[in-house]
């Protein structure tokens, strides 16, 4: 798959109308309810409509962590999605595997009109996804495991080809002539973060390492970052594969006091401050925004029209490489929260 130079358009879709939910589901971190009634609020105050369709009710479940921006991004996109197409929007949230499938389970539980569901520990939702599917419920996957989408039922996959990134990566690291990459995984298992250090990997040229830190502790993944780069003077570039570990990396940097290239998966305003003060060399980015917005669309627009995008195949949000170049105009879109 080809790269290409991202040239954000000012157009964006405004939040037409939403419907106010409250998501009774233990453990899970929803303010759905909230979001969508201030939604509905400002449409009602702009005069705006929603389509005409059914109420439907529809379920995200991710392995979000507490506290990471990137998934506020993902879920506004699926609000103002649900807010268009009026949708009861549920989401729900845990990093720990067995909470999320028991938050799937929920949501089954809920008798949604569809689902959306994250597959980071791919196998473990496995029974859950078939319980879904029994009860007849659309299931779309998002950001994270599409090698099990189609396996366990899935009507398409949303999200990036973590290997395609990863080798986009490693093709812009070689361009950039770095020689020694230390690729830093935050997250011990999960599929998509070894996807993309090992197709980095096979494009980057030179040295390559991986570091498994954990992304729950950033002091701690500060630190083990900072002792590799002092125990190994030959390390000239970090690779991080998230915004907040991006953000962890830079501190590392300068605690080891020595040149070495930030380079990084995924956006935030650290991100594309760093972009635009050169302390990042590049981004890349996977469009967050557009897995939710378009997952939320595609459940939509296959209750009311049987369609659906893909043709089989993953419908791809990425990989986008960001530069300096792009920083300016990506500052606006990040600071609203839909980059």
């Amino acid at each position: 798959m080809s790269t290409t130079r991202f040239r954000p358009s000012r157009r964006f879709w405004p939040a037409c109308a939403a419907l106010a939910v409250l998501a009774a589901v233990a453990g899970c971190s929803s303010t759905g309810g909230l979001r969508a009634e201030q939604a509905r609020d400002r449409a009602a105050a702009a005069g705006g409509g929603a389509v005409t369709t059914p109420r439907w009710k529809i379920a995200m479940v991710t392995h979000a962590g507490a506290g990471d921006a990137f998934w506020d991004t993902v879920r506004k996109g699926a609000e103002q999605a649900a807010a268009k197409d009026n949708i009861t929007f549920l989401y729900s949230n845990d990093a720990q595997t067995q909470n999320q499938v028991q938050l799937v389970q929920a949501a089954i539980d809920q008798k949604v009109d569809g689902l959306l569901v994250t597959l980071a520990k791919g196998e473990a939702l496995a029974d859950v996804l078939g319980k879904a599917r029994a009860a007849g419920i659309p299931v779309i996957t998002v950001n994270s495991g599409q090698e099990y989408s189609a396996r366990f039922g899935a009507l398409t996959h949303i999200g990036q080809d973590e290997s395609t990134a990863g080798q986009a990566a490693g093709a812009e690291l070689a361009t950039r002539g770095r020689k020694n990459v230390l690729c830093v995984i935050h997250e011990q298992g999960n599929v998509g973060q070894e996807q993309r250090c090992s197709g980095a990997q096979t494009k980057a040229g030179g040295g390559f390492q991986v570091l498994y830190v954990d992304g729950v502790n950033m002091p701690d993944a500060r630190a083990a970052v900072s002792a590799k780069l002092q125990a190994d003077p030959a390390i000239d570039t970090v690779l991080t594969l998230s915004g907040p570990m991006a953000a962890t990396g830079l501190q590392a940097i300068q605690d080891a006091r020595r040149p070495v290239e930030l380079d990084t998966f995924d956006l935030g305003t650290q991100v594309v401050a760093g972009l635009k003060s050169g302390t990042v060399g590049f981004a890349v980015d996977q469009q967050p925004y557009l897995q939710g917005y378009e997952g939320v669309d595609l459940l939509w627009l296959y209750r009311s029209n049987l369609d659906m995008l893909g043709g089989g195949k993953p419908v791809l949000t990425g990989p986008q490489i960001l530069t300096r170049d792009d920083a300016d105009a990506l500052a606006e879109y990040v600071a609203r929260g839909t980059r």
